[in-house]
């Protein structure tokens, strides 16, 4: 079942009527875990739960997958779940099903390697009907436990409070880690922070970007807190876009000079192009910056190392053709596409080898964006679209996976890489952005649209050697709240700990 239209959305908001009429029926039924109905008619299809779990591949540490039937349809809801070894338990409030931490958990742990079976039933125009049963596949591969997004309104343009928070998966505990208060000189003013990074997952070597006033790279070096100005005389800005060497202390970063426009009619909505860009290496214990790249005629971005630290991938446009050069980028937008190339790196010199192709996506009239090394260097994810580099509001954008092997320094196309079929993680007509490996490389997270093309969410679908499942919505304890609450989840990161710096200690090198 998709939720693929922002109509289905509304089903799920609660009108302040029907609040009532629950409210009701709560006061006169058993709280928690309710009786199965005595009698029901069977509906003869799948239940229309938000979110979508039905028949999804999970780790065997997640928080509880809650889940509501559409509220301007039925009164109330009953599931009833089964561990492989016949323990049965039943939930529902409302149109509602909240399972207690401590329950689920111990049904994760029963059904390791195997499935709970979830039975629903829904209340309707005072009818009972019973849905055809699903499976919740749990896999033995855990989920790394943290989680850390960017949330922030969706224009891009109308906001002043944006926050960066952390989220343990296994429960439903958030976290602040920085918001953009603190470094706000006037509170008239909106600033920006955004980028966060960590290094290998972890938290003790990680970054974040500040902008506007008090600018500035947040970097915690061993636990340690300094801001710094990456900005050179020779570079096009600060550091952009950042990934982190996986055991030096080096950070690769594009450099923009990037902006944005709004359409008034394309169903996009906003475009983000760069105007120039080029790509640097940081040294955190010198405080220097060395030229990866910068060519003067084409676009560099989104850097990311291999696993071994050996390769440095990387996004490059290709040339536009010779009579839209000298064009307004805002009439050429539309035909700035992407190949993936990777260079060589040595530890000892810093040094980086001679460009190679890759991906050629342009050859097939794609661009791609945000390559991600599988942890295991067996797997290449990004994100691929018609065109450009900044595909989180392009409802073509996909996310694609190719086996590395099949890459022997001649460049691959769609053709030659061999795809994995990913039907079962991409939305059929809205963005899918934003992939990353966990640290175990079993779980693929993405940022999608699908639920009402305004909102960005986090999405996690399993992964196994190359077979992929079914991609399923970041669990809530209330299931409601992903429709109610106003904020996209950006920049997604998977993290193996927790950030330990407090928002205090953060807020300290503003002062210096």
């Amino acid at each position: 079942m998709k939720f693929n239209h922002k109509k289905t959305m509304k089903r799920y908001i609660l009108p302040y009527f029907q609040l009532l009429a629950v409210a009701v029926l709560l006061l006169s039924s058993c709280a928690g875990h309710p009786d199965v109905p005595s009698s029901s008619r069977e509906a003869k299809s799948l239940p229309a739960i938000f979110p979508d779990y039905c028949d999804v591949t999970i780790p065997c540490n997640i928080a509880p997958l809650n889940f509501m039937l559409p509220i301007d349809q039925y009164e109330a809801c009953v599931a009833r779940l089964t561990t492989p070894d016949g323990r049965q338990q039943t939930y529902g409030q409302g149109v509602k099903v909240q399972i207690p931490e401590s329950e689920w958990h111990d049904m994760l742990d029963a059904s390791k390697g195997k499935s709970i079976k979830v039975e629903v039933w829904g209340q309707k125009e005072g009818e009972w009907l019973a849905f055809n049963p699903f499976e919740i596949h749990v896999a033995e591969a855990p989920i790394d436990e943290y989680l850390s997004y960017r949330l922030i309104e969706p224009s891009y343009v109308a906001w002043t409070y944006m926050e960066i928070a952390q989220r343990n998966i296994t429960t439903f505990e958030e976290s602040q880690i920085f918001n953009n208060e603190i470094t706000m000189n006037n509170r008239k003013i909106g600033q920006c922070i955004n980028c966060h990074s960590y290094q290998n997952y972890k938290t003790d070597n990680m970054l974040f970007h500040v902008r506007l006033s008090n600018a500035g790279t947040v970097i915690v070096n061993d636990g340690k807190v300094s801001r710094v100005n990456m900005k050179r005389d020779y570079t096009i800005s600060g550091g952009v876009y950042p990934s982190w060497h996986p055991t030096a202390k080096l950070v690769a970063f594009s450099t923009n000079k990037t902006r944005q426009a709004f359409h008034t009619a394309h169903p996009n909505k906003i475009e983000v192009y760069d105007l120039a860009s080029d790509m640097i290496l940081y040294d955190v214990g010198t405080d220097s910056v060395s030229v990866v790249s910068e060519d003067p005629d084409l676009l560099e971005v989104y850097p990311t190392w291999s696993p071994d630290g050996r390769w440095l991938y990387y996004c490059k446009s290709v040339p536009l053709p010779e009579e839209m050069r000298d064009k307004d980028i805002r009439t050429t937008y539309a035909k700035i596409q992407y190949n993936l190339y990777r260079r060589s790196f040595d530890l000892a010199t810093h040094g980086f080898g001679e460009e190679e192709l890759v991906y050629d996506a342009a050859s097939a009239d794609k661009s791609v964006t945000l390559p991600r090394i599988s942890p295991d260097g067996r797997y290449l994810l990004f994100a691929l679209g018609q065109y450009g580099c900044f595909h989180s509001r392009h409802h073509d954008a996909d996310i694609v996976c190719i086996p590395m092997d099949r890459y022997d320094g001649t460049a691959l196309t769609w053709e030659t890489s061999s795809p994995l079929d990913l039907t079962a993680v991409n939305s059929k007509d809205y963005s899918d952005s934003y992939p990353s490996w966990s640290s175990n490389g079993h779980w693929i997270m993405l940022a999608s649209r699908r639920d009402d093309d305004n909102y960005s969410r986090v999405y996690f679908a399993y992964f196994d050697n190359g077979k992929v499942g079914k991609a399923f919505l970041l669990p809530q304890e209330d299931p409601e709240l992903h429709v109610s609450l106003l904020k996209s989840y950006n920049r997604p990161e998977f993290m193996v700990e927790p950030v330990k710096i407090s928002v205090d200690e953060f807020s300290k090198v503003f002062d210096k």
